[in-house]
């Protein structure tokens, strides 16, 4: 796993795209953590093994997860402590239940998770109830809803749904593979739970078929932008929205600028969607690939590797209506788009 720290070339993006005096007065009053000068770090946390999710505890330390370990970071993953285990069967996908400060490793096909409410300190685990969607699918007993790949589940903040835990998930076709002739039959979606993540509920599907690695930004209005990888077309990142809470995906559409992985390749990559928490504004970033080295596997909807390159992180300062671009090298991309919906 290889921990990418920055400051997200925050402050010449902010530059380069605000134009309302509300955004900017915002930004630099609540957002001022967020501007500086560009920087980037590489640090390899788990040699030789690939990553699992990054999360901020409630007292601001950073903790790093690999299957059923877990490094810790006090200093915003400057430096790092030893790796330690979580427990003997830890694994699944994280997310800090912000109204309580509990971390929760869920491991939804398996049905339980393991629970930290010392930031991370120490661990217990606890069997959980996942009740499938309408079309069976989503529960341990049916067809599991898989969260490996994906970014960590939210707390909701607004609304009527507000202290909901969400993650997001796929659900591997009919028979739980992910060999390729199955991956026209995969499709996203989300469990949410409203008693502390003991019971939850999958979602209805993320109206694309074909699609995986996604994640979830709330807005302040509410609504809910899920962003979709899909591995069966050429084509940009799919999105849609909730305005239930994360029970119902609508509105399904393909950006016209933001990327799926590398452009020419039917196969997308894993792509990082997240709400700056900043009063008064809607400030999103979105990251991936931008590169045109791609190539189309030997067949539609098959793996590749070609163009892992030139990652990228966009900003959006208006609910994501429009999106400006900057290589984390420091040059602009000079590319500026609508994200549509």
């Amino acid at each position: 796993m290889k921990f990418h720290l920055h400051r997200l070339v925050f402050l010449p993006l902010l530059a380069a795209a605000i134009h309302a005096q509300s955004v900017e007065s915002a930004v630099r009053s609540s957002g001022r953590a967020f501007l500086g000068d560009p920087a980037f770090v590489l640090n390899p946390l788990f040699p030789g093994r690939g990553g699992r999710d990054i999360v901020t505890a409630r007292n601001g330390h950073v903790l790093a997860f690999h299957d059923k370990q877990v490094r810790e970071s006090a200093d915003g993953g400057v430096t790092w402590g030893p790796a330690r285990e979580v427990g003997r069967d830890a694994g699944g996908k994280l997310v800090v239940n912000e109204t309580n400060g509990e971390i929760l490793y869920v491991h939804a096909d398996k049905g339980y998770l393991w629970k930290s409410r010392d930031d991370g300190r120490t661990w217990k685990r606890a069997a959980i109830t996942i009740s499938p969607n309408r079309f069976n699918h989503g529960s341990p007993d049916t067809v599991p809803l898989g969260v490996g790949a994906f970014q960590p589940g939210v707390t909701l903040q607004f609304g009527k749904h507000r202290g909901r835990l969400l993650v997001p998930g796929r659900i591997f076709g009919p028979t739980n593979s992910n060999d390729v002739e199955w991956r026209p039959y995969h499709y996203n979606a989300a469990m949410f739970s409203d008693d502390g993540g003991a019971t939850w509920q999958v979602s209805a599907p993320f109206p694309v078929l074909g699609s995986g690695e996604a994640a979830l930004a709330e807005l302040s209005d509410g609504r809910i932008l899920y962003s979709s990888r899909e591995h069966m077309s050429k084509n940009n990142r799919f999105f849609g929205w909730s305005h239930d809470g994360g029970q119902l995906w609508v509105e399904p559409f393909e950006s016209d600028v933001l990327p799926d992985g590398a452009r020419g390749t039917s196969y997308g990559c894993m792509g990082g969607l997240i709400r700056l928490p900043i009063d008064g504004a809607d400030v999103l970033l979105y990251s991936n690939l931008d590169t045109v080295a791609g190539r189309m596997p030997d067949k539609v909807g098959g793996s590749t590797s070609n163009g892992r390159e030139k990652i990228t992180v966009w900003a959006s300062f208006d609910s994501g209506k429009t999106w400006f671009s900057r290589f984390l090298s420091g040059k602009d991309s000079g590319r500026a788009g609508r994200l549509g919906g």
